[in-house]
């Protein structure tokens, strides 16, 4: 044992800590907000399925194209302030996206909402794990846990909105106002001072250069990328698609379909409140593997017996086995020998946003040539690139 995992949190890494799950859940509750939306868009601007995919395919276009920028902000600017300004502009960019009269804007306004979003996820991460490594122990999964509940209390939010016959503008107006005040409130208890990373020697062997390491650390990194990528394919499946298949294909009502979203994200949550504790006693390769498998054979199931309940169930397994992907995967690839401090984080962080790119515009065309059930199939063989692929990550440490 080490000596930091000796000292006990101070009270303002404990505030700090706080602080950066409020960013945290602020930035799933904002988008969160417009998804259960998407259906009365799609309607109102008469898009097909596939236009409609390649539409919600500019949020994610927009954080590859930004997500490179992310480093240099928070190096100049420092991660809580950038996390900041980046959560004030993606509630802009929602609304926006939630009032536009044409497609065009849609996709301008989704893909600023995107760029922004990109920038807050990798600031907020960086600054997480500065505060874990005043920690001296694994609180990542918990922060990503708060994210899954603004995601669920976002998704309740747009619910209720529907419910109560709130206009979009209005609806979203006020989401922006509430978690904008609430992020600049956090600001003034984040760490102070220069984001600082570890030396670059704390986590590289004597032979790190050697170019059979560096070969190595090329293929856990792309395995790494390709973990992360399943885990934000399945989100999206809920992002995207979740309300449209239950209300269109299942014949649910506006605010019964967003139970779909709700059930993948209230399950992620569930996964990832505990996930710290599972990865301590069974290990990263262990907890990925058998999230995979539940998420495959969860989804799976749905899709090949289609009900209303048993869907939603689906949705509820996939997000419970994918819930610690991502963070697992930002976490090893930040320690990964060979690289310089931070990079393996930025890479991931960038790179698994290539699902949410890639995967509305496949799906629409499948749901368009086939149906949106074969398109959902992209969930169930996630989990199965993931059984595949978790050799990559640390087994259980003795």
């Amino acid at each position: 044992m080490t000596v930091d995992t000796l000292v006990r949190p101070s009270a303002v890494e404990r505030r700090a800590r706080t602080a950066v799950a409020v960013l945290f859940f602020t930035n799933g509750a904002l988008f969160a907000n417009l998804l259960p939306r998407y259906p009365e868009i799609k309607a109102g601007l008469g898009m097909s399925n596939a236009v409609y995919g390649l539409a919600v395919a500019a949020f994610p276009a927009g954080a590859i194209v930004a997500g490179p920028a992310a480093g240099v902000l928070v190096r100049r600017y420092g991660s809580a302030r950038v996390a900041v300004v980046g959560t004030l502009l993606t509630g802009a960019g929602a609304l926006a996206a939630g009032v536009a009269g044409s497609v065009p804007l849609l996709a301008v306004a989704l893909f600023l909402a995107g760029a922004t979003d990109a920038i807050t996820d990798v600031a907020q991460n960086a600054h997480g794990l500065r505060v874990q490594r005043r920690y001296g122990r694994s609180i990542i999964n918990s922060l990503h846990a708060t994210w899954s509940v603004g995601a669920v209390t976002g998704g309740a939010m747009a619910a209720g909105a529907i419910a109560l016959g709130l206009s979009r503008g209005e609806h979203l107006a006020i989401s922006a106002v509430v978690f904008a005040a609430a992020a600049c409130l956090a600001l003034r208890y984040c760490l102070p001072g220069p984001d600082t990373e570890p030396e670059a020697e704390d986590h590289l062997p004597k032979d790190a250069h050697h170019t059979g390491t560096a070969r190595r650390t090329m293929y856990v990194l792309a395995a790494l990328v390709l973990i992360a990528t399943a885990g934000t394919l399945v989100e999206d499946a809920g992002n995207s698609w979740a309300a449209l298949y239950l209300s269109d294909s299942l014949h649910a009502s506006a605010a019964l379909a967003a139970t779909g979203y709700i059930a993948l994200v209230g399950a992620q949550f569930v996964g990832r409140l505990i996930g710290d504790r599972l990865v301590d006693r069974f290990g990263q390769r262990t907890v990925a593997r058998t999230g995979g498998l539940i998420a495959a054979a969860g989804m799976g199931l749905a899709l090949a017996v289609p009900t209303l309940p048993g869907t939603v169930l689906g949705f509820a397994a996939a997000g419970f086995g994918v819930a610690t992907l991502v963070p697992a995967a930002m976490h090893e690839a930040d320690a990964l020998p060979g690289l310089k401090p931070g990079s393996g984080l930025t890479i991931v962080s960038w790179l698994m946003r290539l699902g949410f790119l890639l995967s509305p515009p496949l799906v629409g065309l499948a749901a368009d040539s086939t149906s949106l059930r074969v398109g959902l199939l992209v969930v169930p063989l996630a989990g199965v690139l993931v059984v595949l692929l978790a050799g990559a990550l640390q087994p259980r440490r003795r």
